[in-house]
């Protein structure tokens, strides 16, 4: 997919993923309450299958912002992981991150756009979001094992002679994925 860019008032927003720097990306997302303490490794393989956009300042360069949408391009969509750094707040860089992220061509098909949020329901619902009408009929599967003494841990399935084994791959967020 070819990257687009859009620029306003000294910034510019960015769908080229070699543009976006993983230390800032990595360094809000860790901080985080929907995804405190995420491994860098796991973040980069988010980044990988997601288009991301990315906000810079247009002189600097400096990664200010993001977010992330992971999407057949068709029927579905799913917005995660957006944020503008607390020193660029209050410059109506999220709601241009939404209109940019809303025209962008390849997300004009889905007919679903969903997003989970604790607090900014305000923004989002300026642009057509709206909690679930029939909540009743979404069902999410968790891996409570994801998280475990705030380490993570990553259930592969093995095949065993036949035997199917769950093996555990933890990270300390100290340095690689270790098998236990």
């Amino acid at each position: 997919m070819e990257s687009v860019e859009y620029r306003k008032d000294g910034y510019v927003i960015s769908t080229d993923p070699a543009r976006l720097d993983l230390d800032v990306v990595h360094g809000y997302l860790a901080q985080s309450y929907w995804a405190e303490n995420i491994p860098r490794a796991i973040v980069e393989k988010s980044v990988e299958h997601s288009l991301c956009f990315g906000v810079y300042e247009e002189a600097s360069g400096v990664q200010v912002g993001l977010a992330r949408v992971v999407s057949d391009y068709a029927t579905f969509a799913y917005l995660a992981d957006v944020f503008i750094l607390e020193d660029y707040r209050g410059r109506g860089l999220s709601k241009w991150l939404m209109e940019c992220i809303l025209s962008h061509p390849e997300l004009q098909l889905p007919r679903s756009f969903l997003l989970a949020t604790r607090d900014a329901h305000g923004l989002y619902s300026r642009f057509g979001f709206a909690p679930l009408d029939a909540p009743e009929k979404y069902m999410l599967r968790r891996n409570e094992r994801v998280y475990r003494n705030r380490a993570y841990v990553v259930m592969t399935t093995i095949e065993n002679g036949g035997d199917m084994l769950d093996e555990g791959i933890e990270y300390d967020g100290q340095g690689d994925l270790q098998t236990s």
